[in-house]
């Protein structure tokens, strides 16, 4: 918890004035007083502000599979796939055995970059559609011929916090059988918005629409479920750890597909693929067990060792 800024007692503030006292210059310090359980006393920790640049794509190479990071679909995303893709083929000396896309605790953005990212990794066929109120009211957005893996396999990892754009990309190359889903069922947020003008100083934003994958599953409340669930063992909590996806919220649009939670409970007979604990990993030293069991599967699928 942190209860001081600068010396100054934090009390009564919700988070933004909080988050709103914490900002300034960058490059000007700041002090934290920090309170933590198994610490008997309070203690300061002074950090610079800075301002800070996300990086949506990031890439590497891992065992001859490309590993392609994407942590939100803003403006140009489908541009920087494109660049990664082409880095990672210049970087391997040729193409990878295999591609992981990482969708995980991406919370989505923009549409149309949902769709360029999707066409990058297939043929033909439809990616998404919206669909209104109205029997008529739907568009539909389709991919060009041009596969930039040029038919590599292809696993895209997701979890709860995958939603929106991140589930029109899983959602996508699940229906065209064009890669592996693996991970958690993702968050299930398949509704659209639309900003309608009021006046000069206010606009409403309203839900007109919802997603359909290309078989025809909407995404709103059940989300994406995965291929193979994979529970993410390097997280020692992760079967107490809250999760909270769309159909835990209020007032929440319902899902038009029936939603079959599949967890791995405490008294299913052990999995011998998911039997280690976290610590165990760790002096494996697998850091991010959904991600190196993405790996693994790829380079099997792929014929390697």
């Amino acid at each position: 918890y942190i209860t001081h800024l600068d010396g100054e007692l934090l009390y009564g503030l919700d988070l933004d004035q909080a988050v709103e006292k914490m900002r300034g210059a960058p490059g000007t310090p700041i002090k934290l007083t920090i309170v933590r359980p198994g610490r008997d006393k309070p203690f300061d920790v002074t950090i610079r502000r800075e301002r800070i640049e996300l990086r949506p794509v990031k890439w590497e190479i891992k065992d001859g599979i490309g590993i392609l990071n994407i942590n939100q679909f803003s403006a140009n995303v489908g541009e920087q796939v494109a660049s990664a893709l082409t880095a990672m083929e210049k970087a391997a000396g040729g193409k990878p055995m295999g591609y992981v896309v990482d969708l995980r605790s991406n919370p989505g953005g923009l549409l149309d970059q949902a769709v360029t990212v999707s066409d990058a990794f297939l043929e033909r066929g439809e990616i998404v559609s919206e669909r209104g109120r109205a029997k008529n009211d739907i568009e539909r957005f389709y991919a060009r011929p041009g596969d930039l893996t040029g038919g590599r396999p292809l696993i895209v990892l997701v979890d709860a916090g995958s939603a929106s754009a991140a589930e029109i990309v899983a959602g996508a190359l699940q229906d065209h059988r064009r890669a592996i889903v693996m991970g958690e069922r993702s968050f299930g947020k398949g509704s659209v918005q639309t900003v309608i003008q009021l006046d000069e100083d206010s606009a409403l934003r309203l839900t007109t629409a919802r997603y359909y994958t290309p078989s025809g599953r909407s995404v709103q409340a059940g989300g994406i479920e995965p291929d193979i669930l994979v529970p993410q063992l390097s997280d020692p909590d992760y079967k107490d750890r809250p999760t909270v996806r769309e159909a835990d919220l209020r007032r929440h649009l319902i899902a038009q597909n029936k939603v079959e939670d599949k967890l791995l409970e405490k008294d299913d007979a052990v999995d011998p693929r998911f039997n280690m604990t976290a610590a165990e990993l760790e002096k494996k030293g697998i850091k991010d067990f959904q991600l190196d069991y993405a790996v693994r599967t790829l380079r099997r699928l792929a014929g390697g060792p």
